[in-house]
């Protein structure tokens, strides 16, 4: 199992989101829940396609903080 960061960004009418560890693997949906579906598919598509390429899955690196400003 692989567990990939995906930041979730609200445009002005609808969501979309990306991994930083995977380059070029966006999604987009109209409501949040939909885009986490959507991402999730695209990065299933993703790795299937590095997988049937001879490519190998790179480790993901990226994390995510909060960070509390006064």
């Amino acid at each position: 199992m692989h567990r990939f960061l995906i930041v979730i960004e609200k445009t002005n009418d609808n969501y979309s989101a990306y991994s930083p560890d995977l380059p070029g693997c966006v999604a987009t949906g109209a409501a949040r829940d939909e885009v986490e579906q959507n991402m999730y598919e695209a990065i299933e598509l993703h790795l299937q396609g590095l997988k049937e390429d001879g490519l190998s899955i790179p480790q993901p690196t990226s994390f995510a903080e909060y960070i509390a400003v006064r």
